[in-house]
């Protein structure tokens, strides 16, 4: 079968998670200042070198340069490059890249006639993926961005990319409607979460490979987040905690009577803050002073991502610094039974630590209170 996709790259989306900007909306150049690097276009390559094989039945239309030009040369792939609705080319520099810039390329693709557009990004680029194309045109998102509320995105870049072979081998896949999703990112700075549904996209209907809606609000059972914390709190030595993102977490803070950043990594040590919402670079400044390190984190309800999910803070060298035996996982059953039996999925960007994150971990539910539940690596979902 021959298949056509349409590709369009946001260049700059996941820049400011490293950097703890929760974002990349509007502060891309900022995040460049603090030491991110862009990583969109690996993200894409990660997905889209699984169709290499099928070079002679795959033709793509892509927008130029950061934007799904230049990779698509890299990959050998017959390409044709469209120019934006007003007849002018993309942005060269990277930072000249916009979200009316998608938005164009978006329409144009359309009005070319492909299959699928596949597009790479967060739930900004979602929003413009939207407002381009509507709700009957076949879409795929490829994750790249820091927040992904979105279920129009793959669960991760290798996910989509099984699905696109799916699709080129021939084999039947069904469409189905998922949430556009966002949230302002002016308040999750704050550490307030207020997402919106912005509409529908038409997505491939492959369960397996596609992202839940991510399940918002606080735990219920505050009598077992007690017990939870309780648990964490009475590990707390000599050792640095790193205390990754969420509302599980957060409360484990809030045991310890200490101010705490929602959506952002703080550090504890002998049961003190000693910094907050820390930045990639300051983690491994502060791992490389201490002899043993702990971090706690928790899952993404509904998803059942541990890394790689609004947190890129705790990016592949962060995590070697702190070793697989010293990550705490903490969860309650309720929210691990949400998963339906769905793996852990730790989707760093780094796929040979991804393979070695995989197997079965000990996830803390209670006081005392432990179950072994599966991380999968990404590349393996099937």
């Amino acid at each position: 079968m021959s298949l056509t996709i349409g590709l369009i790259i946001n260049p700059v989306a996941g820049l400011g998670g490293s950097v703890a900007l929760k974002g990349s909306d509007d502060v891309a150049q900022l995040a460049l200042e603090r030491g991110a690097s862009a990583k969109a276009n690996e993200r894409a390559r990660s997905a889209l070198k699984i169709l290499q094989p099928y070079f002679d039945s795959l033709t793509v239309i892509t927008a130029p340069n950061f934007m799904g030009q230049n990779l698509c040369q890299d990959l050998g792939f017959n390409h044709q490059v469209v120019t934006n609705c007003d007849g002018e080319n993309s942005p060269v520099e990277l930072l000249d890249s916009s979200a009316q810039d998608t938005i164009n390329a978006a329409r144009a693709i359309k009005a070319h006639g492909v299959d699928v557009l596949v597009f790479v990004g967060g739930d900004g680029t979602a929003r413009n993926i939207y407002s381009a194309v509507g709700d009957d045109f076949p879409v795929l998102g490829i994750p790249a961005g820091v927040k992904i509320h979105s279920s129009v995105y793959a669960v991760t870049p290798v996910a989509a990319g099984k699905i696109l072979e799916l699709l080129i081998s021939n084999q039947l896949v069904t469409l189905m409607d998922a949430d556009v999703m966002d949230i302002d990112e002016s308040l999750f700075r704050q550490g307030q979460v207020k997402a919106r549904r912005y509409g529908e996209m038409q997505v491939p209907a492959e369960l397996r490979y596609m992202q839940a809606v991510k399940m918002g609000g606080k735990e219920s059972d505050e009598l077992v987040l007690a017990d939870i914390a309780a648990d964490v709190i009475n590990q707390m030595e000599d050792q640095l905690f790193v205390i990754g993102s969420g509302s599980t977490t957060q409360f484990l803070m809030t045991d310890l009577g200490l101010e705490n950043t929602l959506l952002g990594v703080d550090l504890v040590h002998e049961q003190a803050l000693v910094a907050a919402d820390v930045t990639e670079a300051q983690l491994l400044e502060h791992i490389a002073r201490h002899d043993e390190v702990k971090l706690v984190i928790t899952l993404i309800g509904g998803q059942g991502h541990i890394f790689g999910r609004g947190n890129q803070q705790l990016s592949p060298a962060v995590i070697r610094a702190v070793g697989r035996d010293n990550i705490i996982i903490i969860a309650t059953k309720t929210k691990l039974e949400a998963l339906n039996n769905r793996p852990l999925i730790a989707d760093t960007g780094d796929s040979e630590l991804d393979n070695e994150l995989a197997g079965y971990i000990k996830i803390t539910t209670g006081y005392n209170d432990y179950v072994m539940y599966q991380i999968q690596n990404p590349e393996r979902i099937a």
